[in-house]
């Protein structure tokens, strides 16, 4: 029985090397707002853009000729200006006022062809990276070469619902592979995981080394590479998204996909909220308050 069982298994895999063309009905065109704001002393973006086919890998259009505000609680509005068709910024270079107090909402509109899409967003308290750490481990297997690991030490604030986006980068240059995404809820995981109050949990403090090519270890660090790492304390829906995000996008292919969950849009907390509304918008607001910390590795 068991030769048989891998006969079969052998003939299906075979079969999965068919080439097989997937026609996709063409959907209606949605407007996408990618609008990820903080507090840091640099200029802030917010894109506007359109979706396009799944199998198009063309540069999204970018929509010109919107008006884009993010206003606070308190009434101060920040316009956000045009720079190439869809890039919209507010430098706080140019102004007197300061986006990002903590426990303040904001509120983000946008207008674009004929219709008014808006959304809120609360800025909420970032604990500061403490410390970051190099061990230099030597090689035990082919998952770990020998080198130099990071971690960084940051400690969640007492009290339940924190949410955090952790961003590392490694010289200067920002780990965005879909697999290096970092994000945890309290200290730990999930929100389920009721980790509170206390130093993030190692998984978490350890993503902050790059992954290799294949995506199943880390890369070590050499002497004189930098490591930068920034805490983004965003709203809880924030989170959820980005967790959605997660399950879109860390996907191993191959036979995995079977059981992989379909490809969908995910949420969203901007809303059409014109007089007659006319099409979907896709895309998130966030607001978060940023925290960082920087080493380089030395002997």
């Amino acid at each position: 029985m068991k030769k048989i069982y891998i006969v079969l298994l052998t003939l299906g895999l075979l079969a999965c090397e068919d080439k097989v063309n997937v026609n996709l009905p063409e959907a209606p065109e949605a407007l996408v707002i990618d609008a990820w704001v903080n507090n840091k002393n640099e200029p802030q973006e917010i894109n506007v853009l359109k979706t396009q086919p799944y199998f198009d890998n063309s540069v999204p259009i970018g929509v010109s000729g919107a008006i884009v505000e993010v206003t606070s609680e308190e009434g101060t509005v920040f316009t956000f200006t045009e720079m190439e068709p869809g890039k919209y910024t507010w430098d706080p270079a140019t102004s007197t006022e300061t986006i990002g107090d903590e426990l303040l909402d904001y509120t983000l509109t946008v207008v674009a062809e004929g219709q008014t899409y808006a959304a809120t967003s609360r800025i909420k308290r970032v604990p500061p990276v403490d410390s970051i750490k190099f061990t230099f481990k030597e090689e035990r297997n082919p998952f770990q070469p020998e080198g130099y690991y990071a971690e960084f030490v940051a400690t969640d604030p007492v009290g339940p619902s924190d949410s955090y986006w952790i961003k590392s980068y490694k010289n200067g240059v920002l780990l965005n592979r879909p697999f290096e995404l970092n994000i945890a809820f309290d200290a730990g995981f999930n929100e389920g995981g009721n980790i509170d109050g206390v130093v993030f949990i190692q998984p978490i403090q350890d993503a902050v080394n790059p992954l290799t090519e294949e995506l199943d270890a880390f890369e070590p660090y050499e002497v004189g590479d930098s490591l930068y790492v920034e805490i983004h304390a965003i709203p809880n829906d924030a989170f959820t998204f980005l967790q959605q995000v997660q399950i879109q996008t860390q996907r191993d292919g191959g036979f995995d996909e079977i059981f992989a969950e379909p490809m969908e849009n995910v949420s969203t907390n901007i809303e059409n909220v014109s007089d007659s509304p006319n099409g979907q918008v896709v895309g998130f607001f966030s607001m978060a308050a940023v925290s960082g910390n920087g080493k380089r590795v030395s002997e």
